[in-house]
């Protein structure tokens, strides 16, 4: 059955056969050099240098990580959907929403005031309500499903909306109860996010795998963010995952209902943030490290298991579509995650990232956060 799902999966990293995937190619290898400047700049450079390497990086990596998406998802459009009413209903939207982030993320780094956060709040969300809106009204003129191969019947609704409320509702609980004595946003905070936030998605192009009904492998694209939630706590971890969904939403958008979208972007990458569940128990950095990966890993399969049982499950057929489900989401989301451990392992025996990890999480915990590498 596994080899039956994955036998349209397409493998990038060299694909020229027409001008979009000319296009992704180039952008996977491009993110890819950056990254790697990013990653020896940031080591070799020290203190007030360091700092000023990260106000400018941060800015540049999310106009980059801004201009790729809009225009990965000028692409989509202009390759998967022919009715021109979607460009209003769905890209525009969409399309402020990603500038919306953009905008408050670049104006809470120059100026981190209370009115800045104010209105990088209102107009972000004024955004993703406006996305969510949009999305419904798709969904009601039975586009979203009709689309992919899929009637409006064959979509449990009630299944997806309970399904999601639940999620949501224990994602927040989870990670308000183990990241009790963590200090609230600062700058430093507001910075980081924004940069792995960028780096994440900038990484998320490296896709190895890309499977039919949506879903990637990718080089450890979630590594920035689950470090981000190990150094800074899961509050915050959890906010930069749902973020960073949304941003997958425009990159990958496999959407036919507004709880699918819920589940399958926002919620599914907030579980991300639970990395940082084990930050501040006395353990070896690498253990508490995967298990927390791993846990934050099993927490997105979840929620792409849900959406796929109860939006897709017309896509089964004949089979068990709670199996289907399993079967295709195990596809992608283990080795997805599998690399992501063995990467982050493998970055947790540099003793001048744990020094670097250990400096961050003491500023941000009210309590010490024993490190151990």
């Amino acid at each position: 059955m596994l080899t039956n799902l994955l036998d349209g999966a397409t493998w990038l990293l060299f694909s020229f056969e027409d001008g979009f995937s000319a296009f992704k190619t180039v952008a996977i290898w491009l993110t890819a050099l950056m990254i790697i400047a990013f990653a020896v700049l940031f080591f070799v450079l020290k203190d007030q240098k360091r700092k000023k390497f990260l106000k400018i990086s941060f800015i540049t990596a999310v106009s980059y990580a801004t201009v790729l998406a809009i225009t990965f998802l000028a692409f989509d459009f202009v390759e998967n959907y022919k009715d021109d009413s979607l460009i209003t209903i769905l890209y525009l939207p969409i399309t402020i929403l990603i500038l919306a982030i953009a905008v408050s993320a670049i104006l809470l780094l120059v100026k981190n005031t209370k009115l800045n956060q104010l209105i990088s709040l209102v107009i972000t969300t004024l955004a993703f309500i406006a996305t969510l809106v949009s999305i419904g009204i798709h969904f009601s003129r039975g586009d979203g499903a009709g689309m992919n191969g899929i009637t409006n019947e064959q979509v449990n609704s009630i299944a997806l909306y309970g399904s999601a409320i639940f999620t949501i509702i224990f994602v927040v609980i989870v990670a308000i109860f183990f990241d009790k004595g963590v200090k609230g946003f600062n700058t430093k905070a507001i910075a980081y996010a924004g940069v792995t936030i960028a780096m994440s998605f900038a990484l998320s192009y490296l896709k190895i795998v890309e499977m039919p009904q949506g879903g990637t492998i990718t080089i450890a694209s979630l590594l920035p963010l689950m470090l981000y939630s190990y150094m800074f706590g899961t509050k915050k971890g959890v906010l930069a995952g749902m973020v960073y969904g949304l941003l997958q939403a425009v990159q990958d958008p496999y959407i036919i209902h507004p709880a699918q979208f819920l589940l399958d972007y926002p919620v599914a990458f907030s579980c991300i943030g639970l990395a940082g569940l084990f930050a501040t128990t006395k353990m070896p950095a690498q253990i508490k490290f995967a298990l927390g990966a791993i846990i934050a890993g099993l927490g997105r399969f979840v929620m792409h298991f849900l959406s796929g049982v109860f939006a897709f499950s017309a896509f089964a057929g004949d089979q068990n579509p709670y199996l289907y489900s399993f079967i295709y989401q195990a596809g992608y989301v283990l080795p997805d995650i599998a690399i992501v451990v063995a990467a982050g392992i493998l970055v947790f025996t540099s003793k001048a990232f744990n020094k670097l990890v250990v400096d961050n999480s003491q500023l941000n915990f009210n309590t010490e956060n024993t490190q151990t590498a």
